[in-house]
């Protein structure tokens, strides 16, 4: 068959379930994976192992550059230190033990040698962005929980590719058992000098050598994607399999430099990642061979089991000590540990090399299990991964704006600045298409509706805002989420004063528009220093109200817990029973008190999730 057709095929494929899996909230991984097992030999033969030749190495080897490019970049320094702890703990404790754990598995229940028993084990350390990022598109978790699955696919992708190429030459081509240490540090420290570098040029090029004004976000794009091509290339030219390390290195610095044009740079690499993603995995989804899942028995069960229900559980647990994750938390991160393209790509090549050589038990084991557990994985912890989140309870409650004009899409910002799971109601088709097209999360329905609000998951939601411009309908969606929903708190925009009683009336906050605007005039004539520093919340600075739920802070006084306040942070206001009063040294912090910080914006947060580490 001809390539070009199948390439169009599986991209209009990829496509379409991407635009399907947004609209479904549900991973994209889960479709891909079921495409490319129909289009495959096991389905309707469109693709076959032979259909790209040797060409399939290449294509996937730049996919991979670029999807995980994509998520290095992603990364920000900030993220990283509200996880900083357990992601360490993922990336060496964890990955050991996901490494010795499968590979005891797959020796103890299909009785295989040591040597493939441990290529299996470093394969499967790695989960991956291909797999994460389509979960976290989907599903709203705290900060510190998004960060560490990032984190962890990231660095354990790394991980699992040079290890297994180690131990894999040291299978097939014989090297010496005890050179596998110094020959993966040899190749870790190779991938990441060469990440560096590269990083060193691409930062050089687009900060002190600039392009016309014109065209510098274009250039800013290409040099960028230039820069993640060659550093996986040059660094698979000297040491194979060590590329991924190149640009894991070069994504994260070029992420956590100040870039021009990095909010472009950002949204062309995140494009660039759905289509390749979409190719790559319907692709090597096409060359799983359920003859060989099939053959692998009760045993490759066991191991899926074993993988899955114990090892990842352990090294979760081992790993995730931090405070400021919760039981429920834990238990998340324990159940949605999904593989992805690495081991997939890594032991196809490896089982045909193995073929090569005359191991064919070794490859069809190899390849079969490995297969076994991404499809596995990707279909239930990722296909299901928003009703484990459900299930355990870790995806935020959500704050419910209803109306997505001016008013609703600005308060939608400013909350989502905040890391809030805000959900938009708009019954206007062409404000709900505008609305998800700059990725706010939006239901599609009359605000006064029950089941729209239902849909909205109103039940789960710890605020409801009205912000349309029609008081009637502010008013009716504030008695349905007050009296219906029993939501603990709703706040309304009230557009004619007259109408302020009718709010109050049902406990409703009602904000009157001409009183706030005479507010807000009255502070910039008496206090305007305050008022724009107020006014300009999220630019460096952040004031917020939390309500204590770190019981080891519980009975400690302001003094003592001064140790807890990140610098440059102050305490302003404590409120308790009703009442609010700025506090003293000596004031005895209290369960479910009311704290609002204020401060610069990183420190701010970081009071927060200190203070505040789950709801």
């Amino acid at each position: 068959m001809d390539v070009l057709p199948v390439v169009i095929g599986i991209l209009a494929l990829g496509i379409g379930v991407q635009i399907v899996a947004k609209r479904l909230r549900i991973p994209s991984v889960l479709f891909l994976i079921i495409i490319g097992v129909i289009v495959g030999p096991e389905g309707l033969g469109f693709v076959t192992i032979e259909t790209f030749g040797d060409g399939l190495e290449t294509i996937v080897g730049v996919s991979v550059a670029i999807i995980i490019f994509d998520g290095a970049f992603h990364l920000r320094r900030d993220e990283l230190e509200t996880a900083l702890q357990s992601v360490g703990r993922l990336t060496t404790v964890g990955a050991a033990l996901a490494f010795t754990g499968t590979a005891v598995a797959v020796r103890v229940f299909l009785g295989t040698e040591w040597d493939i028993a441990f290529l299996v084990g470093a394969l499967l350390v790695a989960t991956g962005p291909t797999v994460v990022t389509p979960i976290l598109e989907v599903i709203t978790v705290r900060e510190h929980v998004e960060t560490a699955l990032e984190a962890e696919g990231i660095i354990n992708d790394v991980t699992a590719a040079v290890l297994a190429i180690v131990i894999f030459e040291a299978v097939v081509v014989g090297n010496s058992p005890e050179s596998v240490p110094v020959e993966f540090l040899q190749r870790l420290v190779s991938g990441i000098g060469i990440g560096v570098v590269v990083a060193a040029v691409v930062w050089f090029l687009l900060v002190r050598v600039r392009p016309p004004a014109g065209d510098a976000p274009q250039m800013a794009r290409l040099v960028t994607l230039t820069g993640a091509l060659v550093a996986f290339g040059l660094a698979e030219s000297i040491f194979p399999e060590t590329g991924v390390a190149a640009v894991a290195t070069s994504g994260l610095i070029l992420g956590n430099v100040d870039l021009p044009h990095r909010d472009e740079i950002l949204a062309f690499n995140r494009d660039l990642t759905l289509v390749v993603l979409a190719f790559v995995f319907i692709s090597l989804a096409a060359l799983i061979d359920f003859d060989s899942l099939i053959g692998l028995g009760t045993g490759g069960i066991a191991v899926v089991v074993a993988v899955t229900l114990f090892v990842r559980p352990i090294l979760v647990a081992l790993s995730t000590t931090d405070p400021h994750f919760s039981r429920e938390e834990r238990l998340f991160l324990s159940f949605v540990g999904p593989r992805g393209i690495i081991p997939a790509s890594v032991a196809t090549l490896f089982a045909i090399e193995l073929e090569t050589a005359g191991q064919f038990e070794a490859a069809q084991t190899l390849a079969g299990t490995v297969f076994l557990v991404i499809f596995i994985t990707v279909v239930i912890q990722a296909g299901f991964a928003r009703q484990i989140a459900e299930y355990f309870g870790v995806i935020p409650m959500p704050t419910i704006i209803v109306g997505g004009g001016r008013v609703g899409r600005a308060l939608a910002t400013r909350l989502e600045n905040r890391g809030e799971n805000v959900v938009i109601i708009d019954e206007s088709e062409d404000e709900v298409e505008r609305l998800r097209q700059d990725g706010y999360t939006v239901v599609e329905g009359d605000g006064t509706d029950a089941n729209t609000l239902e849909e909205a998951d109103i039940e789960r939601a710890c605020i409801v805002a009205a912000t349309t411009a029609d008081d009637d309908t502010n008013l009716l969606v504030s008695q349905l989420a007050r009296t219906k929903f029993g939501v603990e708190t709703v706040v309304a925009r009230v557009n004619q004063p007259d109408n302020v009683d009718s709010f109050e009336a049902l406990d409703v906050q009602a904000i009157d528009v001409a009183s706030a605007t005479a507010w807000s005039l009255d502070n910039e004539i008496e206090r305007p220093a305050l008022a724009h520093w107020m006014n300009e919340l999220g630019e460096g600075h952040d004031a917020q109200e939390i309500t204590v739920t770190a019981t080891d802070l519980v009975g400690s006084t302001i003094a003592e817990l001064d140790a807890e306040i990140p610098d440059g942070v102050i305490v302003g206001v404590i409120a308790r029973d009703g009442e609010t009063h700025v506090p003293e040294a000596d004031t005895v912090l209290e369960e479910e008190d009311k704290v609002t910080f204020l401060g610069r914006e990183e420190a701010v947060r970081d009071a927060v999730r200190r203070f505040h580490p789950h709801d």
